[in-house]
Order: C-alpha cells, then sequence, then structure tokens
C-alpha cells in the first residue's frame, strides 16, 4: 500500500488543505515561492508534492524527488507537469477537476454575457467621464447558438446555464457520444459542421496537440462573419496572431480570454484590442473554488493513505485497481504468476518479448491493470529503477516485452511467455497456483516464501540438504515442487541446481 508520509506545498493554497492533512497525521510542510535550488533540495524529503500553476514541476524537479510518490495539483491543468517524466519514476500525477469546475464554467457565462453588451468597454468608457449610449449597442444572447468545445464538466454546466439564457447549443468532444450530449441539451456535431453555425464559441479543451492552435486562419475562415470567440480553458489553444487578424477585419466580432500562450503575456496585442475582453487567468480565483481543490487534493491523499481508493489519478488506472479489495486479488496473483513465469523461463537463458495473459470473465475490465502487474512481476527481480504498476508500461516498451490480454473461460488466470506458463486463482491470502508449463498441482498451493520447481517428475530434494522444505509434491502431467518458508542461501541454490527457484516473498 502507497503510504504518504510527509507533504511539501510550494504553492498558495488553502489553510484547509494543511489542516487536513496534518489532522490525518501527515507531516505538512508550506514553502512557496521558492527559488529553484531551494526546491530542487526541498523536494529530496517528502513523498508527496502539492502544487498549483505558479511550480513548474520539471524532470529536474521529478528526478530530485528522490521520494516522491505522489506529485497533486490543487486545480485542473497538469501542464506545469511533466506527465511523461513522472509515468517514467513512477510518481502517481493527481488533479482536481471537480473543484473549479463551477467558477470556471460562471466565468465562461460572464464572458458570454460581457461580450454580448461590451460590459466591460462601457464601463471604462463611464470611468473615463464618457456617456457614449450610442457606441455599445449589443445584442441578445435568446435565439444564438453557442458552440461548446470540450463537452466535460465545464462545458455541460455550461450549457445548462446558457439554455436558461435561450441559447442553442451545439458541441463536439471525440470522448462524448451523440446520445450522451444530448442528455445535456446539447447537439453533438463534427467541428466542421460546428464552425459555420456558431454565433459564440467557448472552448473547454486541455493543451494537448490535437488542440493546439485549434482556433486558427482555417477554423475562423469557416465559421460566420461577426462570430464571438471564448477561452477560459488553455492558452496555445487559439493563433493568437490568426484571431488579431480576424478582429482587425471584423470576421470575428470579439473575443474574451482569461488565459494566455506565455503568462502574463508580453505581447499585448490581444490585450490592448478594442474588441478583446480580459482577465488574468480568473478561472478558478473564487474562495469557493479554492477551498473545494484544497479539501479535495487533502481528501484524495488521505483516502490514499487509507487504502479506501485512488482519486483524481491522471496515470494510476492500475494503482486505482489494486487499492479496491474485490480487484487487489486478481492484480496481486498476476504479479506473482508472472514472477513463476519469468523464473521458468529464465532457465531458457532467453528474454520474454510476447506474453500474454488470459483473464477469466471474472477478471473482466482489469485488462490494463492485469498487464501492468505482469510486467511487474516479469522484471521484479533485476530493475531496480523504482519499478511500479505506474510505470510498467514504461518499463515493458523499454525491455521488448509486449503484453497481450485476452479473455477466456474458466476460473483461473494464466500468465504464459512462449511455451512457459502458470496459472492460478487470487484469494484474499494470495495467489494459489494451479498449475506451471504441462504440471497440475494435485492440491492448490499458496505462491509465498521460496518455491522451488522442476518439469522433471523423479527430481527430488537432497536429503542432507537444509533448510528442507516445509511441502514437497509431484504434479500430473511431470514435474514436482518443494515449498520453502524463507529464502534459501546460494550454497542450497546450487544443490537445487536443476530446479527453477521463485522468490515469492
Amino acid at each position: 500500500m502507497i503510504q504518504i508520509k510527509s507533504v511539501l506545498i510550494s504553492d498558495e493554497i488553502d489553510q484547509e488543505c494543511v489542516d487536513i492533512l496534518e489532522n490525518n497525521g501527515v507531516v505538512v510542510t508550506v514553502k512557496t515561492n521558492m527559488a529553484k535550488d531551494v526546491l530542487l533540495k526541498e523536494v529530496e524529503k517528502h513523498d508527496a508534492l502539492i502544487v498549483r500553476s505558479a511550480t513548474r514541476v520539471t524532470k529536474e524537479v521529478i528526478e530530485a524527488g528522490k521520494q516522491l510518490k505522489l506529485i497533486g495539483r490543487a486545480g485542473t491543468g497538469v501542464d506545469n507537469i511533466d506527465l511523461p517524466v513522472a509515468n517514467e519514476h513512477g510518481v502517481i500525477v493527481m488533479n482536481t477537476p471537480a473543484g473549479n469546475s463551477r467558477s470556471a464554467c460562471e466565468l465562461t457565462c460572464t464572458m458570454v454575457m460581457s461580450l454580448a453588451r461590451h460590459v466591460p468597454q462601457a464601463h471604462a468608457s463611464m470611468k473615463a467621464g464618457k456617456w457614449a449610449r450610442k457606441d455599445f449597442m449589443g445584442q441578445e444572447v435568446f435565439g444564438k447558438t453557442l458552440a461548446i468545445i470540450g463537452l466535460g464538466r465545464i462545458g455541460r454546466e455550461v450549457a445548462t446555464r446558457m439554455q436558461a439564457f435561450g441559447m442553442k447549443t451545439i458541441g463536439f468532444d471525440p470522448l462524448v457520444s451523440v446520445e450522451e450530449a444530448a442528455t445535456c441539451g446539447i447537439e453533438w456535431l463534427p467541428l466542421d459542421k460546428i464552425w459555420p453555425l456558431a454565433d459564440y464559441i467557448t472552448l473547454h479543451v486541455p493543451l494537448i496537440p490535437a488542440t493546439e492552435n485549434l482556433i486558427n486562419k482555417t477554423t475562423l475562415q469557416q465559421c460566420k462573419r461577426g462570430v464571438y470567440v471564448i477561452n477560459v480553458a488553455r492558452g496555445g489553444i487559439i493563433e493568437e496572431t490568426d484571431l488579431l487578424a480576424a478582429l482587425n477585419d471584423s470576421h470575428c466580432a470579439g473575443a474574451a480570454f482569461d488565459v494566455y500562450i506565455e503568462e502574463p503575456p508580453k505581447d499585448r496585442s490581444l490585450i490592448d484590442h478594442p474588441k478583446v475582453i480580459c482577465t488574468p487567468h480568473l478561472g478558478a480565483s473564487t474562495n469557493e473554488a479554492q477551498q473545494r481543490v484544497a479539501r479535495e487534493i487533502a481528501e484524495n491523499i488521505v483516502a490514499l493513505n487509507a487504502g479506501v481508493g485512488l482519486y483524481g489519478a491522471l496515470n494510476g488506472a492500475a494503482v486505482a485497481a489494486a487499492l479496491d479489495e474485490s480487484k487487489a486479488q486478481w492484480v496481486r496473483a498476476a504479479q506473482s504468476l508472472a514472477q513463476v513465469v519469468a523464473a521458468l523461463f529464465k532457465t531458457t537463458g532467453q528474454k520474454p518479448t510476447g506474453v500474454t495473459v488470459q483473464l477469466p470473465k471474472a477478471a473482466c475490465g482489469l485488462d490494463k491493470a492485469l498487464k501492468a502487474a505482469v510486467v511487474v512481476g516479469l522484471l521484479k527481480s533485476h530493475t531496480h529503477n523504482g519499478l511500479n504498476l505506474i510505470n510498467a508500461e514504461l518499463n515493458a516498451k523499454n525491455a521488448g516485452i509486449v503484453v497481450e490480454a485476452k479473455m477466456c473461460d474458466g476460473s483461473v488466470l494464466t500468465v504464459r511467455a512462449g511455451e512457459v506458463e502458470a496459472s492460478g486463482y487470487p484469494t484474499p491470502a494470495g495467489c494459489v497456483l494451479t498449475a506451471f508449463n504441462r504440471s497440475k498441482l494435485p492440491l492448490p498451493l499458496l505462491v509465498t516464501g521460496t518455491l522451488a520447481l522442476s518439469d522433471i517428475s523423479n527430481s527430488v530434494i537432497p536429503a542432507d540438504m537444509t533448510p528442507r522444505p516445509l511441502l514437497e509434491i509431484g504434479a500430473s502431467g511431470g514435474g514436482r515442487i518443494a515449498v520453502f518458508d524463507k529464502s534459501i542461501d546460494q550454497q542450497t541454490m546450487a544443490l537445487l541446481s536443476s530446479w527453477t527457484i521463485v522468490n515469492a516473498h
């Protein structure tokens, strides 16, 4: 079980986060605005690092955190965290996407209404001593079409609120079905159909290669003249130079920004444009949102320590399965069987490359977790780089191992590499081995302690050998197995040179 005993908080966060962690026995260190060298030295001492958006959790920071098990983002976006490097080092990356969704949604709706009625510009005019009513003729949003790109929590909440104003909502999200979108009153359309229909476009997607510069010259040219664009998601989704050109020729009637490619932005071309409304990344800047994300990240860590579950993890599907006791038994069984296979395969003088894990129906839906567990079992004896369920896939790739999962009839789990295989089933006490290679065991045998396996039915443990095995049995189909309650030394190993040794501690 993963235990987080010490947490470093490097950005400003609500005190509730500290209180919850400390009340549950976690030692908390709060140090904000640290210079890079100070952060690198401080992160060495902690099991977890909690950040908001200010701290850049780079490769250097992750590698400096020798005992780092978890990086928590009190908020949604994790573009300030090097996720691939975290995966490589087996570090869980956790965020709190639900905590600030309402606040981001409300700011988006504010932007839509402000664009429609020129509220910021009219406000500035009044402050300047003017009374220029004719300069700020607006439009109703009733009957207008709002295109929502990204139909996650925020996108759906925006739809609900703007539908109350009489807007028609259309949207796109590759991970959301037409039927699912319809339950929220959103007409799902492909992007090429959306652009010509939209009066307003609001973005609620992460910044990934598929969304970088999503709004550009080409897409803007497909939009109707007079379209409005809102971005409260991430800088970089809009090609800012192309949008500026569209604003200048009035093809785009206005834009609202809360996020920028560079923060704070040095180029003020868009910020100073009279048709642009801008705020300094305020999407989550409400008292309620900050309290929620602080509370949620702390509660997630407490739940992890208690073994209740892994919540909000972006790279921890296998770990989450290992924390659910009904699934954890299968994860442990897959790892144990893979250890047996690794030991048997070692005697061939080759390395396993193509590996198959056969899942019974009782393990349906656990293919990803079990594949990770198999990799851990296969590589456990000769990998010393923090191998765990998080970085198992990467370690398999580096080792040239491809693991395939297949459903099968029956109730046993089987791990096979070439001609080598081991079968068994999970129990609360551990994995029960039922067969290895062509040998079927006459009685259930718990994979624990040290096992000595032989494909040769007449193999015998030397009579004068110590320690003596707790159990020695023959298997149908040939082969024998002996069980020791503790590790055996090199001298004993030499006496068992014709046997395969599995350390299943």
